[in-house]
């Protein structure tokens, strides 16, 4: 019975999906190249409220600079007129939402509950949480570090072989709702981690030697949210005092610099940083129990996407940390490993000035914390899928991620502190 129901739930889901209304929606790409260039962009943002995706605040829009933007259908002959009445460089990248949306769901086997290689909703992921935990006992225990906005259980995947006095990698997925390819990988490196474990003689060591805690979706009511009413949603879905909007930015939301620099103080931007650090539940469980487990957590690795980026602290502030040699060697070894697979290249570096500055954000709080090694992933694509990356591509995606995760474990697991 229950295995129908996981059936139903994902076949209705599928079809809310592909029923939303994003038909005509457009995504450009523009390079401003001027002062007045960056204001016609500014302009689209606050009277058209174009959607932005790269950067991801009205803020960090600068000249010579790459833009990705989401228009709604109404105003896209409008916004592309504009552009190139002023001469701007521009291009498509998605010529029609609704067609990408639906072309993001290419794996044809959309009724057999959870798999790897599609994306699942929430219901799905939670009931693997469980599964996982029942099926390889040795190696996978779930706890729950807290509950949501909505009341929905936060679950932690705690891998490895149980053992004294272990040390710990914290992994988490899913922190920007839409951003769907994160959770995938959660999962996925979940999977390899208990079936490799035993064949594959450097996951054996890792698992034998420390310990992952991986929190497949942080967002949960924004995840559900992108699969039951607009698949662009980012944010959580907290109701914020005085508005009308919902939701903060829960990676504008840490201790670390917060609000300053690439955050938003309007609760009605995607990038709101919160009335307060730690204003919502979810990164607040984050928090919580990383200060509980600090004595044992060496790294913190946090998936997004996208764009194809390894980033180390920090983002609030220009100025390195203490071993951002050390941290910029390892991200330059763990690009080469992922790179070998498929040759999928990745930029790697200090995050204010390989992406663009932002505050608040759960890599430079850990890292301020005390736990040095300290990354930030930002998976496929470069764009043209941006947040609509194909199923097909979640394999390959996963696969090449896991080689760098796997070396920077390993690094870890030989450079214990």
């Amino acid at each position: 019975m229950w295995a129908l129901l996981l059936l139903i739930g994902a076949a209705a889901v599928s079809a809310d999906l592909q029923d939303l209304a994003y038909d005509g929606q457009k995504v450009f790409r523009v390079f401003p190249q001027n002062d007045e260039q960056v204001g016609i962009i500014k302009s689209f943002y606050s009277d058209m409220q174009v959607d932005l995706w790269k950067p991801d605040s009205v803020t960090l829009l600068k000249a010579k600079t790459q833009v990705d933007f989401r228009v709604e259908a109404d105003k896209s002959a409008e916004v592309e007129d504009l552009l190139k009445e002023s001469g701007m460089e521009y291009r498509v990248l998605i010529d029609n939402l609704q067609a990408a949306l639906h072309a993001q769901l290419d794996n044809k086997a959309r009724t057999t509950g959870h798999s790897y290689e599609k994306y699942n909703d929430w219901e799905t992921i939670a009931a693997w949480t469980a599964n996982i935990a029942a099926q390889y006992p040795n190696l996978v225990s779930r706890s729950v570090i807290g509950e949501t906005y909505e009341g929905r259980s936060m679950y932690l995947l705690k891998v490895g072989k149980s053992g004294a006095n272990k040390k710990a990698i914290f992994i988490d997925c899913g922190f920007h709702a839409r951003e769907w390819i994160t959770p995938a990988f959660c999962q996925w490196f979940v999977k390899e981690a208990v079936e490799t474990y035993g064949r594959d003689s450097v996951m054996t060591r890792l698992l034998d030697s420390l310990d992952f805690y991986v929190l497949p979706v942080l967002n949960i009511d924004g995840y559900v949210y992108t699969w039951t009413n607009d698949r662009m949603w980012r944010k959580t879905r907290s109701r914020n005092a005085g508005s009308a909007c919902y939701g903060t930015d829960p990676n504008r939301n840490f201790n670390a610099g917060w609000c300053t620099l690439g955050a938003s103080k309007r609760a009605c931007d995607a990038d709101y940083c919160g009335s307060a650090p730690e204003s919502e539940k979810e990164t607040k469980a984050l928090a919580d129990f990383i200060r509980e487990h600090l004595s044992t957590i060496k790294a913190y690795l946090t998936i997004h996407s996208y764009s194809q980026l390894l980033l180390y602290p920090y983002s609030y502030t220009y100025k390195l940390p203490l071993n951002s040699n050390e941290l910029h060697s390892i991200a330059r070894a763990a690009t080469e490993q992922l790179s070998s697979l498929y040759n999928t290249q990745y930029e790697y570096g200090p995050g204010a000035t390989t992406i663009y500055p932002a505050s608040g954000g759960s890599d430079d709080w850990a890292y301020d914390e005390g736990i040095k090694y300290s990354f930030t992933f930002e998976l496929r694509d470069t764009g043209r899928y941006g947040f609509l990356l194909p199923e097909s591509q979640i394999k390959p995606t996963c696969e090449e991620t896991l080689l760098a995760v796997k070396y920077i474990a390993n690094y870890v697991l030989d450079h214990l502190y």
